[in-house]
């Protein structure tokens, strides 16, 4: 069964906390001290967890159990900070989803650190929608039944990795400058659900110009001193490239992306430091520009005591000691590259571009239930590499790469203004909210405790359900009813009955 989380929600809530966090005016582009309004650190840490008879997150799938690594997983943070004023956090998890006893526990260790410097009004945690992870760090009984309840390796591992990598950030705390740039990537995800998609009125539908978001959202952060730090990028696609039979724990095609391009940028660097000692060797240079003023002079002693005089040889550039002090300075203090791949409104995007398919005929499913011959556990979504998951985990996650990389060169629009965040709790189960009416005029109604119904049992095509359900269905069904006399599980009250029509329900709150 697949459980797809209700990510439109809590995603789209991160996305408007982020675009609150910095009011955005255009820049010159030119990143400088002069410009500099900010400080900017960023951090990274692994949070694999158990790499071994743990079920994965994300699918429901209790025979899904890790039993290796495809590639570890990490949690990325960035934190922006105005000098003498506001800050925030944003932490990107290589998981399927943030969790709210993981945050509470992360926000008491860096109280016990930090005192009040972050909170939960400004530190916010996503996950990448990864369905390949390990599962049980969840406090709610419908994310760890499947688990078996609660596993604590991995709820240590989050727990851990989160705090090391805000940490890391906040040390790494530096002047320097944000450039956003906005593009669109036509092939990295399609709706899986375009049926359910073609119910929405047609004045909604033209709004857009496509059936899912295809805009991906860069972040490019630029040290005052050493230059690009770091890159934040959200784009909408499921993290479902690998399937559920899967059990290699993998951060899924955002996870690869990630990796690609902080692999990309440490190739890009290096290549960049040999060509620039290669042309320094030829441009004769002063000893004050060589050695830069370096503020802990005893560090300074210790580290050029570190280094053999070169005795009987000539004192080139490239050979001399205070080259090699001054390299090895810089190379030291700099902080590794950062760059996320984070999560945004990817409801029923999928990376399973090819479309649904029958695994028993070759034939596309049924375009509106997903179904193969009225049976939904044989429509499943094909990724451009089929039928080899790792390849389409590659292929999708280098598309989203090369896309950040376009964006990245091209970033020019810089950020300025106060840093500002909101963060409210709200009962959603008891809303009241105001619709228009057919025929004109407007009512009040009101939102109800979650149910699931039996659409939702059939799972999608990423993931498909079993014992019969479909997608879209709506009428009592002999396996509904069963389900509801023998497990007891379908507690039906009035309220829920007139909010949930005409949808049957498998599972109220």
């Amino acid at each position: 069964m697949k459980l797809d989380f209700i990510l439109k929600l809590h995603t789209w809530r991160l996305f408007v906390w982020l675009q609150l966090l910095l009011l955005v005016c255009p820049g010159d582009g030119q990143a400088g001290e002069e410009n500099s309004r900010y400080l900017i650190g960023l951090g990274s840490y692994d949070i694999t967890g158990p790499a071994a008879d743990a079920n994965m997150m994300g699918y429901a799938n209790m025979e899904q159990i890790a039993s290796g690594v495809h590639f570890r997983l990490r949690a990325r943070t960035f934190i922006v900070a105005e000098p003498q004023g506001n800050r925030i956090v944003f932490v990107n998890l290589d998981a399927c989803m943030a969790s709210q006893i993981v945050t509470i526990k992360v926000l008491e260790r860096l109280k016990a650190r930090y005192g009040n410097l972050y909170t939960e009004n400004n530190v916010a945690i996503s996950g990448i929608h990864s369905h390949s992870g390990p599962g049980g760090y969840l406090q709610y009984i419908v994310y760890i039944v499947t688990s078996l309840g609660f596993v604590r390796q991995s709820f240590d591992a989050l727990v851990d990795g989160i705090e090391q990598s805000i940490i890391q950030a906040h040390e790494n705390l530096r002047p320097g400058s944000i450039f956003v740039n906005k593009g669109e990537l036509l092939d990295g995800g399609v709706n899986r659900s375009p049926s359910a998609y073609l119910n929405n009125p047609s004045a909604e539908r033209n709004k857009y110009k496509y059936n899912v978001d295809k805009e991906m959202t860069l972040l490019k952060f630029v040290d005052d001193d050493w230059g690009p730090v770091g890159s934040f990028n959200w784009f909408a696609t499921h993290g479902t490239s690998m399937g559920r039979t899967n059990s290699l724990i993998s951060g899924d095609n955002k996870g690869a992306a990630a990796r690609f391009m902080e692999d990309w940028f440490s190739q890009k660097s290096t290549e960049t430091r040999a060509s620039n000692a290669s042309k320094s060797r030829k441009l004769p240079r002063r000893i004050s520009n060589i050695i830069p003023v370096y503020k802990k002079h005893h560090e300074l002693l210790e580290l050029a005591a570190s280094f053999q005089s070169s005795s009987g040889k000539v004192a080139t550039r490239l050979l001399s000691v205070a080259r090699r002090v001054r390299s090895a300075l810089r190379l030291a203090d700099k902080p590794s590259f950062v760059s996320a791949f984070c999560q945004t409104n990817c409801g029923d995007v999928s990376p399973n571009v090819l479309g649904a398919f029958c695994t028993d005929t070759g034939l596309p499913c049924d375009f509106n239930q997903s179904t193969c011959n009225g049976k939904n556990e044989l429509c499943y979504g094909r990724g451009p590499g089929y039928p080899d998951e790792f390849e389409s985990t590659r292929i999708i996650g280098e598309r989203q790469f090369k896309k950040a990389v376009e964006l990245f060169n091209s970033a020019t629009e810089q950020l300025k203004g106060k840093i500002d965040y909101r963060h409210a709790y709200l009962n959603f189960s008891n809303l009241e909210v105001t619709i228009s009416k057919q025929g004109g005029g407007t009512g009040v109604v009101k939102t109800c405790p979650a149910a699931m119904g039996f659409a939702f049992a059939a799972g999608t095509t990423d993931g498909p359900g079993a014992f019969d359900f479909k997608q879209g269905d709506d009428r009592e069904m002999h396996f509904g009813e069963w389900y509801a006399t023998y497990l007891k599980l379908l507690v039906r009250n009035k309220r829920s009955a007139i909010n949930q029509n005409p949808f049957c329900l498998i599972l109220e709150k």
